[in-house]
């Protein structure tokens, strides 16, 4: 069962933005988190990640593929050095398909670690899982590489472990593991909302982390969408946030502008009714904003 942490108000959401979702270890994860991919190594990604953490984002999603790593880091020691507790942070990377298996995993996550400055890390996630069309023994590929991430659990260098893109097929064998995953990373958004997986999810007690929240910006033109926002007089990216949310899957969205970081968790005001949630489900039909990234293909 996956359990959220009550919020009764704007101000007492805000202030609770890193006590969302509780873990099975008992760790909270935030509401809402702030994503890194595509933010260019160099200062303007450093000055995001700060920006993104002094507007009050404190989770930052990273991962290894990103290649930018080096300039997070850098983003977060500013925001460190400006007063913000690295134990209010939660900082996520990710070990890409090229490096799943046991020692692979081990070495990218002392890479990342490494690269980001950090003493640990408090979730890392296989970012992609081994599938059957791509590697034959996927299965017991997927196995090896957990249990690298158990080890790295167990020893204290990262607080929470867990999967991104994982379906029910690859989870499977995972499960009955000693140190079963903590969070599924998918993509979820209006037009895609991966329900069932997400039902499947939290009846694990897997906590879901949506990616691309926006659909990559294809769903934000969206009539339906706009006629949402209009009536709750708010953009719509804050309606895809809040259909996030009311889903009980912690958006991660991406912005190098300041003035949207803040904007975007506006989203935490809004409630959006059972009918609008239909409307919203709906649009799966036409699979609206989908990537197209699926793990098997």
């Amino acid at each position: 069962m996956v359990v959220m942490v009550s919020d009764e108000s704007k101000d007492t959401a805000r202030v609770n933005l890193a006590a969302g979702y509780r873990l099975r270890t008992g760790q909270h994860l935030p509401v809402v988190g702030f994503g890194t991919w595509a933010l260019p190594e160099g200062p303007e990604c450093s000055r995001a990640v700060c920006d993104a953490i002094r507007a009050g984002y404190r989770l930052i999603d990273g991962a290894a593929f990103y290649r930018n790593e080096r300039s997070v880091g850098k983003g977060i020691k500013a925001a460190l050095s400006q007063g913000v507790a690295r134990s209010e942070l939660t900082i996520t990377s990710k070990v890409w398909v090229d490096n799943l298996g046991y020692q692979s995993t081990m070495d990218s996550f002392f890479k990342s670690l490494n690269d980001l400055e950090l003493d640990y890390l408090d979730l890392y996630l296989i970012h992609w899982p081994a599938s059957p069309n791509k590697h034959a023994a996927w299965q017991e590929l997927n196995l090896a590489t957990w249990k690298a991430m158990v080890e790295l659990y167990e020893e204290g260098y990262v607080r929470a472990i867990g999967v991104s893109n994982f379906l029910p097929h690859h989870l499977e064998n995972l499960l009955s593991y000693r140190v079963a995953p903590m969070v599924n990373q998918l993509e979820v958004h209006p037009g895609y909302s991966q329900r069932a997986l997400v039902d499947l999810c939290h009846e694990h007690g897997i906590v879901v982390e949506g990616w691309s929240p926006f659909g990559r910006g294809a769903v934000l033109g969206d009539a339906t969408i706009n006629a949402i926002a209009d009536a709750h007089e708010c953009t719509a990216a804050q309606v895809c946030l809040a259909f996030c949310r009311q889903l009980k899957v912690i958006p991660l969205p991406k912005s190098a502008a300041s003035n949207r970081m803040v904007s975007n968790l506006d989203f935490l005001d809004i409630t959006l009714s059972p009918a609008e949630m239909g409307q919203l489900l709906a649009l799966d039909d036409i699979r609206l904003g989908y990537s197209g990234e699926h793990p098997d293909r």
